[in-house]
């Protein structure tokens, strides 16, 4: 017998039934949190059941079948693209530009159209065709020409609302076919995150999209945070549906996200006013549309008008039409980033576009202020790009009448006054005194205060800015020096105000070193990498020392971000604040627990089952959890005799009454948090 087929028959059934489970459990969980925003379990409880899932897969990696949510990323890069011919081609669709375009269209199909039709807002994405096989995702290619597109199965599994298998599912092969999409938020980010490094813009959510699916390296995919939804279904004959509607409904059913903005149309009266509803409706969604697609719902109706070569008879796309203003360019500003990039900055006359007054627009470097030859004063084209982020277009330069006033760059930086700087290769001009510039200092400690990295709720943007023109602080650690009456002092502060900052300063203490990294603002480590990072090293200590080959060769990492984490190790201010963070208590700016030497009191929860319930303020339930079994405890969802603790949030239920009955002892947040910081448990 051959050693492969050995090996296979050894795996205990324990272990294959074990597989099976936890790979069914996190496709149903991953659902339930990406797709439905519903999640049933915290996310340490799901890292969990993924940790234990990928120890099974190391021991016996022909568990690892394809569909495992483990292979979401993880991939090698590809050296380039396989060419796979569509079953169906992938046509494109007419356009109706106006209404006498979507009169036309009506017209033409009214003689079908007794079955009505279908409208569903048009996704600013790409397209895509998925197959399935007895459920399992085996392949997604592009769209390419309609005919071929290419194999980019990879990148489609590591986005998080695609499901890899489904929860109903005929037998056999099926194909379905979708829109892959950044949302707004997304490509605001993914934008900024570009101009900060010098590269060059995505136009639009659309480019944004494309570009992130054609990563060679899957990791870079899963780093954009893309989102798809499915529309289509090649020979739904096979499947016993018979219309759009049932397409739709059948999607949703079998565990495909389906955008909910489509709707059935008896006529095409109801076809206009779904049309006009969603004309400013669209830009309440988190993600960018330009048009409604109109099909006959009927698909008997489709084979019958048939197509032609490019689009089908049946269908059109309806395109709004873009929002294009004028307005008056009143200054050109210069705003200086967190790593130091000089950005000029249009000041205009307030101007409504997509729902929303626009007052600044980025002018994003010197050479892209010269190619559109702006001055100030200018009456200028503007709109937003993708819908999302205000552009001027350029000047209306047949109406000056000379009191306009050419820009210069400044050759100093505006909030500190150090030389600036084009380094090689960049388009941007740079203010080089990161340790000391005003400006700098203020970005650096609102991205340090984020969400994404220490989540220090109340720390607003004003009250940065009144922190740091006031001296209260000079570097980031003066965070964690801060005392309440200082901060008290401040404009729209007060006392409670000040001592809720200095909790959750405190709070923010206990972050994992994941986030610390993120928090630290080095060159392109965003989110996913500092997660990257945390895994393969144990703390700030051993990735400091990394040589740069080794951070090179993490999956995941690459050259340039290697060579960017090692600069930023090799700077004596960034060591020292780290060093001062370590000092002053920041958990992830420690050494790993084990190598703590004489810390008394870390697992002082040994042995303790605690349940946690209600809404906390300060902190999420997972991170309570996560501070808990730092410390020892193992943590529950439901109260019972075994019960040692129950931290009761607002809002809190039955679990609080159970606990009561029973005799469980009862604190609140700020009671265990205070357990947490002395080590004691009274």
């Amino acid at each position: 017998m051959p050693r492969d087929e050995e090996r296979t028959l050894e795996i205990p059934q324990d272990a294959r039934r074990r597989a099976a489970f936890l790979q069914r459990e996190l496709a149903r969980h991953g659902r339930l949190y990406y797709v439905e925003d519903a999640p049933e379990i915290p996310d340490d409880e799901y890292d969990a059941l993924y940790r234990e899932l990928i120890e099974l897969e190391a021991a016996w990696p022909e568990l690892a079948s394809p569909e495992s949510p483990t292979k979401r990323v993880g991939a090698r890069a590809s050296e380039r693209f396989e060419k796979v011919p569509l079953s169906v081609p992938m046509l494109s669709l007419d356009n109706a530009l106006n209404e006498e375009d979507l009169d036309g269209f009506l017209n033409r199909t009214a003689p079908w159209a007794a079955g009505g039709y279908v409208c569903e807002l048009k996704i600013d994405g790409l397209a895509v065709s998925l197959t399935y096989e007895d459920g399992a995702f085996v392949r997604g290619t592009t769209r390419g020409d309609g005919r071929v597109g290419e194999d980019i199965t990879a990148n489609l599994r590591t986005i998080r609302t695609l499901p890899l298998t489904l929860s109903d599912f005929p037998r056999g092969r099926v194909e379905v076919r979708g829109e892959v999409l950044l949302e707004r938020k997304y490509f605001a980010v993914l934008n900024e995150e570009r101009e900060e490094r010098g590269e060059p813009l995505f136009a639009n959510p659309r480019n944004a999209a494309a570009g992130s699916l054609r990563q060679l390296d899957p990791a870079v995919t899963a780093g954009r945070r893309l989102s798809i939804y499915l529309y289509s279904v090649v020979a739904p004959e096979r499947l016993g549906l018979a219309s759009q509607r049932e397409i739709l409904e059948w999607l949703s059913r079998s565990g495909f996200p389906v955008q909910k903005a489509w709707q059935f149309c008896p006529c095409g009266d109801a076809v206009k006013e779904f049309i006009a509803a969603w004309e400013k409706g669209r830009f309440s969604l988190p993600y960018a549309t330009d048009g409604v697609v109109v099909k006959l719902d009927f698909l008997g109706t489709w084979s019958e008008m048939g197509s032609t070569s490019h689009a089908p008879r049946w269908a059109v796309a309806f395109k709004y039409p873009p929002e294009e203003k004028t307005t008056r360019l009143t200054d050109i500003l210069v705003s200086v980033g967190r790593t130091g990039s000089l950005t000029p900055v249009a000041a205009l006359e307030p101007v409504t576009l997509s729902g929303t007054v626009v007052r600044r627009a980025s002018l994003h470097n010197e050479d892209e202020l010269r190619r559109k030859d702006l001055r100030i004063g200018d009456l200028v084209r503007v709109r937003k790009a993708g819908e999302i982020i205000p552009e001027v277009l350029g000047a209306v330069a047949e109406v000056r009448n000379g009191t306009e006033r050419e820009f210069a760059m400044p050759e100093f930086c505006p909030s500190c006054g150090s030389p600036a700087v084009r380094l090689e290769g960049e388009a941007a001009l740079r203010c080089m005194n990161r340790a000391s510039c005003p400006a700098q200092l203020k970005e650096g400690i609102r991205h340090f205060a984020s969400r994404g990295g220490m989540d220090i709720r109340g720390l607003g943007e004003r009250l940065v800015e009144q922190l740091v023109d006031k001296g209260i602080i000079r570097t980031v650690s003066d965070l964690y020096r801060l005392q309440a009456d200082p901060v008290a002092g401040l404009d729209r502060m007060g006392q409670k105000s000040a001592e809720n900052l200095i909790n959750a300063v405190a709070v923010s203490k206990e972050r994992p070193f994941s986030r610390l990294l993120a928090a630290l603002g080095i060159r392109f480590v965003g989110a996913r990498g500092a997660e990257i990072l945390a895994e393969a090293f144990r703390d700030v200590q051993t990735l400091s020392n990394a040589p740069e080959e080794i951070l090179a060769s993490v999956e995941g990492i690459g050259p340039v971000m290697a060579a960017s984490i090692r600069s930023f190790f090799a700077r004596e201010q960034n060591r020292k604040l780290l060093e001062e963070l370590a000092e002053l208590g920041v958990r992830g700016a420690l050494p790993a627990a084990e190598e703590q030497p004489g810390e008394q009191g870390s697992r002082f929860l040994e042995g303790m089952r605690i349940v946690f319930t209600g809404e906390l303020e300060s902190l999420t339930r997972s991170e309570a959890e996560t501070l808990a079994k730092g410390a020892g405890a193992a943590c529950s969802s439901s109260v019972s005799g075994k019960t040692s603790l129950v931290v009761a949030g607002k809002e809190a239920g039955s679990k609080l009454a159970r606990a009561a009955a029973l005799g469980v002892r009862i604190v609140g947040e700020e009671e265990f948090l205070e357990m947490i910081r002395s080590g004691r448990t009274s």
